[in-house]
């Protein structure tokens, strides 16, 4: 009988999702040969994962995690939203997002111990696959920090605690009283996943995005009739504006409707005696993979 290494079993359950149990079974019935223990596996039915692995995975959930001052947001997509409302699917999010506590990218994440047993994270997702029946993905990873201050957290339509469609972190430095903090980080929170702002700082847009949005403004201007000198003037206005829908501290605080970010920061630090910064953000929602 040949050898049948852990790293034999490793790839056989990485190709077809069976548990891994039967991948050794089906390694000793067939010698050691992979592809014909795939076939074992298909025969035994144990193998529904490798048939699934190719499907469209635009449903599941955004979840996070903060722990410290550290906040982690990933995705885990199914095929439906039946399935992301799934026992089992959420028990495996619960144990990604802990794991993903000590991960600082998504390939440390799939690497990462699963749960406390001898799986890695990508190894669990795939036997869910042939356990939920649909197929699973682990899309994206984000994590943010502070030296001093406190991340705080949104989750938008929630499915499960910390976790739903929308899921926001946002990292405020400051030597500001932590609970102070924690109220205007949640505010914050909201207002990103309400607002959906694509950068932090006006200094974050591009040379390209700028470019892109003169350069649509001013042919749809001249289809108006405006002359370059004109449109040269009205520029400075559409470039604000433009700015304003896309950067976080230009934007106006959505509820009040007429403080920006900037000065809302500002007037906090005054009120409480100290500087709150917002070092970094991460906005996360379903399926929208470009999203910040």
């Amino acid at each position: 009988m040949s050898n049948i290494t852990a790293t034999l079993v490793r790839d056989l359950r990485e190709k077809t999702g069976a548990g891994m149990m039967d991948c050794k079974q089906a390694l000793v019935e067939t010698g050691g040969d992979l592809e014909l223990a795939v076939d074992w596996l298909r025969k035994k039915g144990h193998a529904a994962a490798a048939k699934k692995a190719g499907r469209a995975t635009a449903e599941g959930m955004v979840g996070l995690s903060v722990h410290g001052k550290s906040g982690v947001v990933v995705e885990l997509n199914s095929e439906t939203d039946f399935v992301a409302r799934n026992e089992k699917f959420q028990t495996l999010m619960s144990s990604v997002l802990k794991a993903a506590q000590n991960c600082n990218s998504l390939s440390d994440l799939e690497m990462a111990d699963y749960d406390g047993s001898s799986q890695t994270v990508k190894e669990a997702v795939t036997e869910n696959v042939s356990i939920i029946g649909e197929n699973i993905s682990l899309s994206r990873f984000a994590k943010v920090s502070v030296n001093n201050g406190v991340v705080a957290s949104y989750v938008h339509n929630a499915i499960m605690d910390n976790a739903g469609k929308i899921a926001v972190l946002v990292a405020l430095e400051s030597n500001i009283d932590h609970a102070a903090l924690n109220g205007l980080g949640k505010q914050l929170a909201m207002h990103i996943a309400a607002a959906r702002p694509e950068v932090l700082s006006r200094e974050m847009v591009s040379d390209a995005q700028i470019s892109r949005e003169k350069e649509i403004f001013a042919e749809q201007a001249r289809a108006s009739g405006k002359s370059d000198e004109i449109i040269e003037k009205m520029l400075v206005g559409r470039l604000q504006k433009f700015y304003q829908e896309i950067v976080l501290l230009e934007q106006v605080f959505i509820m009040d409707n007429k403080t920006k970010i900037a000065d809302l920061l500002k007037e906090f630090g005054k009120q409480h005696g100290g500087e709150a910064i917002i070092k970094d953000f991460v906005r996360y929602e379903l399926g929208q993979h470009s999203s910040n």
